[in-house]
């Protein structure tokens, strides 16, 4: 039933690597292979992750290659970033475009960036927040906050310094697993808090 009143910032970056095709059997030492170039760099910028910092770098699509028995000249990969300091933005975009292959056979293409900056607490969103909690409580429910490492629309007026409130629609479980669902007894209480905050 949380309200947010903090989210991570979001990032998202595809590396491409481009290596060099031979045989696996005939010219194995004359191929270059991306798959293998792409496995350490999907190692390296999984290693940029600190919990501490709350930021979080996860590879979340890969492929390459064109058949077995060739040494790979194509792979790519899809990252997700997440952070919680704005500075961290800056400083992943730095680290990206930094990346160099280990194999100097093999060449990247690395694009993407930082799409949405973090929404952070700020007292004009504590106060808000503070209204909708006495409202949840006049409706006979007890309103918590949280702050989510998912983002949203809410991160964009949050860095305007506008009071934003997030999180405020179905109350649901399973985000984004096979068993995602909303619970229903939530959806009439929490539509009659946002009608109510509206109206004031």
């Amino acid at each position: 039933m949380a309200y947010k009143t903090a989210r991570k910032g979001t990032g998202n970056w595809r590396i491409e690597v481009e290596g060099v095709a031979a045989h696996a059997g005939v010219d194995f030492e004359k191929g270059a292979s991306a798959i293998r170039e792409l496995a350490r760099i999907v190692e390296k910028v999984s290693g940029w992750t600190d919990l501490k910092r709350g930021l979080t770098v996860s590879v979340g699509l890969a492929g390459g290659g064109s058949k077995t028995n060739v040494i790979p000249a194509e792979a790519w990969a899809e990252v997700d970033v997440r952070i919680a300091r704005k500075a961290d933005g800056a400083r992943m975009e730095r680290k990206f475009v930094g990346l160099k292959p280990a194999d100097k056979r093999c060449t990247l293409i690395v694009t993407g960036g930082i799409n949405r900056p973090p929404m952070v607490r700020t007292r004009g969103t504590v106060r808000l927040y503070g209204e909708a909690r006495a409202l949840a409580a006049e409706l006979g429910f007890a309103l918590d906050e949280a702050a989510t490492g998912g983002a949203s629309d809410g991160n964009f007026t949050s860095a305007l310094g506008i009071p934003t409130l997030d999180g405020m629609g179905a109350v649901g479980e399973g985000a984004h697993a096979r068993h995602e669902s909303i619970v229903l007894e939530h959806v009439a209480p929490r539509m009659a808090l946002l009608a109510g905050l509206l109206a004031r």
